[in-house]
């Protein structure tokens, strides 16, 4: 099958879209990925691990009017004619939309070709908008309706032929919201690829870096709603019971400033190390290093139905993990019994449970082994991906 799927950004990086557009390459479908570029020094088309990548040349101002999609009808309608040409071009025969801020554009692109329509949601994103930044301050706070985006986002799961979500309790929330059928919705959850695990190549320098600290470690997007400024508030009490405690924080976002001052509010500057983004390849030597590895995520409607792929990260190295209590994340936590839970934004109770883990070496490592165990397992991308492939089969 000549497969369109469809993103509204640049291309690479997306490890989603990435191991998802790969595994069907490899069940003998040809994959045609439409995305963006946004200056002429990338290639319009190339050809990356059998991926047939078709860019399309965008602008700054598309850019903005991509958060109005809802508000305004311009930036869909300079999608859909872009959309209209990629199908035509390539002779696609099914169409595979990656979250729905350009599905709007797909579906009408599709009108004459009636083709079918993978809708893949990633994330809650009506949900998740609500944090962003330029929505929580004049003009995008007033003039882009989140209810607009919940009311699309559910007309465009009962249009799509099928739907891709990421956890059991998104599906449940998808199926309970919208009263679609069951059998409409397949599980396709963010999971790592053997590779990460296999093939990693350690970096010496950052295992000496922190050899002898404890380390706690965070991996990934560090936006306010991840829950980094609890384990930074929890931190000074720490300190107190584990002299070389170091809370290592490896990634980024425009809301670091607020984590750096924070740190230098509380005057633990000399526990905290923020590493900045850092490419993935680097991300086992991190993990290697740590002790124990966190998701402080705090608890809302998006974040109580998606794993962080952090987690599995963190598991594939046989590391525990402390992890809050949204829903998901605590259900597989406990169920798999590979680390501790802490109640969202609890510092106290955050600070209580590192100490707890300080002293349980002996439980540290055993749950440890039953995340590495799980993943290894049951939680890997090779086997979780099948239902994927199985979709296609049937379409």
């Amino acid at each position: 099958m000549r497969i369109g799927m469809i993103l509204d950004k640049t291309f690479p990086p997306d490890v989603r879209v990435e191991n998802e557009a790969e595994t069907l390459v490899k069940q003998g479908h040809d994959v045609f990925l439409f995305c963006l570029k946004y200056n002429d020094e990338q290639l319009d088309d190339e050809l990356i691990n059998g991926i047939k990548v078709c860019r399309y040349s965008s602008s700054q101002l598309e850019y903005k009017l991509s958060a109005l999609a809802y508000t305004v009808p311009f930036y869909t309608w300079l999608m859909t004619q872009k959309i209209k040409s990629f199908i035509k071009k390539n002779q696609i025969e099914a169409l595979h939309i990656h979250d729905i801020r350009i599905a709007d554009a797909v579906f009408k692109a599709n009108k004459k070709s009636k083709l079918k329509i993978v809708l893949d949601l990633h994330d809650n994103m009506p949900e998740i908008m609500q944090f962003y930044p330029h929505l929580q301050k004049f003009p995008g706070k007033y003039i882009i309706s989140l209810k607009k985006w919940k009311v699309k986002e559910e007309e465009f799961i009962r249009k799509a032929d099928k739907v891709i979500t990421v956890s059991p309790e998104f599906v449940d929330e998808v199926v309970n919201r919208t009263k679609i059928a069951s059998d409409k919705i397949v599980l396709v959850p963010n999971t790592i690829r053997k590779s990460f695990y296999q093939d990693a190549i350690i970096e010496v320098s950052i295992i000496e870096k922190y050899k002898d600290s404890f380390v706690i470690l965070y991996l990934g997007d560090t936006h306010l709603r991840r829950g980094l400024q609890t384990a930074i508030s929890a931190i000074k009490n720490v300190s107190k019971e584990i002299e070389n405690v170091k809370l290592v924080i490896v990634g980024s976002n425009t809301t670091d400033a607020v984590l750096k001052q924070q740190t230098k509010d509380l005057e633990v500057e000399k526990y905290v190390d923020f590493e900045g983004w850092q490419n993935v390849a680097l991300f086992p030597s991190y993990i290697k290093a740590s002790t124990i590895c966190i998701s402080p995520l705090h608890r809302n409607i998006q974040h109580d139905v998606a794993y962080a792929n952090k987690l599995f990260q963190y598991m594939s190295f046989e590391k525990s993990v402390l992890v809050s209590n949204a829903t998901a994340q605590k259900t597989l936590i406990e169920k798999v019994d590979a680390g501790w839970v802490h109640a969202d934004r609890d510092v106290a109770d955050f600070t209580q449970k590192i100490i707890e883990i300080f002293k349980d070496v002996k439980g540290r490592h055993q749950k440890g082994k039953n995340g590495s165990e799980f993943v290894k397992e049951e939680f890997i991308w090779e086997k979780t991906s099948q239902k994927l492939v199985e979709l296609y089969n049937q379409l």
